[in-house]
């Protein structure tokens, strides 16, 4: 005898999942920038220096003299000699006044206002040493700075951000299916 059976065929469900994917565009633009540099200002005061020579010793002592000199030194000279000859005259008359103190005054004012004052040798260094004075004064050099900050002004944007979503379809391609058959 003869079993029946049982034949199943099963098809199974198939799925279509189609996308369509997501899209994001991100776009930055660029920050302006705006940079200023206000200059520094710089003061600068100096005093300069200042060198000072006098030789005018150096060329009196070789008798280079300017013609105001010469006049004031000749002046002096002979404002001195009229000094000194009364200061002689004076003393020699005191000397004859009193002539009966006893001496010879006459024969000894004549022997000294005979003769000249003896004449003076000497060796000299012309100019003399130290003649030529030399001052110096330094100077000076003051700086003053104003440093300025700089001036940085950035305005930035917003970045640009476009998105577009995806999307996910699914359908059923294929059913399913059971079919049964009795094979005798």
């Amino acid at each position: 005898m003869r079993v029946p059976q049982l034949r199943m065929e099963a098809t199974y469900a198939r799925l279509a999942i189609s996308t369509t994917p997501a899209r994001l565009d991100i776009t930055q633009p660029p920050a302006e920038l705006t940079i200023a540099q206000p200059p520094a200002e710089m003061n600068i005061a100096s005093v300069p220096a200042r060198l000072t020579i006098d030789q005018s010793r150096a060329w009196a002592a070789m008798n280079n003299k300017h013609v105001f000199e010469f006049i004031r030194d000749g002046a002096e000279d002979g404002r001195q000699a009229v000094l000194n000859y009364i200061a002689r005259t004076a003393s020699q008359g005191d000397e004859l006044m009193r002539i009966e103190n006893g001496g010879n005054p006459i024969v000894d004012q004549a022997v000294v206002n005979s003769e000249d004052p003896p004449l003076e040798f000497n060796i000299a260094f012309v100019p003399p040493p130290f003649s030529v004075k030399i001052g110096y004064e330094p100077g000076r050099l003051d700086i003053d700075w104003h440093i300025q900050p700089p001036r940085i002004d950035v305005k930035r944007h917003e970045p640009i951000i476009h998105y577009q979503r995806g999307a996910v379809r699914i359908d059923l391609a294929q059913h399913p299916s059971l079919r049964i058959d009795v094979v005798i």
